[in-house]
């Protein structure tokens, strides 16, 4: 797939599957107008997914892409408890809905290992179904602690990365862009359209900006 100019992405749902609606304005607010395409939120439903991390990605892209019979990129949140062998992981939407944070840390009550990680997964369809979804990946290690800050944002409460005394909720949203998952992953998927637009293409539309959805 080349890109020799911006293209439109369809983000699947508000682009995260944890609950809440960070949409496709918090992709460009993390990359700013270095990422090379625009991304328009578009809401589509899609079927509960189970499996592995990897194959519930690979699933909602192909699904999304037939829906909106082009290209797509559809993001995944993992939380994964070490003790629990990887649970919730891609279920941590229902743990979180039934269980709140206070829940989350209670499940690990009775294990010394109280590591986790977070894990972030972009899948990329180009819309043809002869082509093979692209997985894009972040992880951020961490524990799952007595939930601390504010309650805006999921699970973020209960998480916090390793090296760091403050949960997710406690950081600063600049502090915590750099560090977490989903910027991991997302530089992951920044680097692999870089490597796509030819040398000065970028130039010709240095103009035009990233439009959020």
């Amino acid at each position: 797939m080349g890109i020799g100019r911006r293209r439109s992405f369809p983000t699947e749902g508000g682009t995260r599957v944890d609950g809440t609606r960070a949409g496709a304005g918090g992709v460009t607010q993390i990359l700013g107008d270095k990422f090379p395409c625009t991304l328009v939120a578009q809401k589509i439903d899609l079927p509960e997914y189970q499996g592995e991390p990897d194959e519930i990605s690979i699933q909602k892209c192909q699904e999304a892409a037939r829906q909106v019979q082009g290209p797509v990129l559809v993001e995944d949140t993992c939380l994964c408890f070490n003790a629990l062998g990887g649970l919730p992981g891609p279920y941590i939407k229902w743990f979180l809905e039934k269980l709140k944070p206070e829940g989350l840390h209670q499940l690990l009550a009775g294990f010394q290992d109280k590591s986790a990680y977070a894990l972030c997964t972009f899948a990329l369809s180009t819309g043809d179904p002869s082509e093979p979804v692209r997985l894009f990946r972040g992880r951020t290690s961490g524990q799952i602690v007595v939930p601390r800050g504010s309650r805006d944002f999921g699970w973020d409460p209960c998480f916090q990365p390793d090296g760091y005394e403050q949960t997710y909720a406690e950081m600063p949203k600049a502090e915590k862009n750099i560090i977490s998952h989903r910027f991991r992953a997302l530089l992951e998927l920044q680097e692999y359209f870089g490597s796509l637009i030819p040398p000065g293409a970028s130039d010709d539309h240095s103009g035009q900006g990233s439009r959020e959805g």
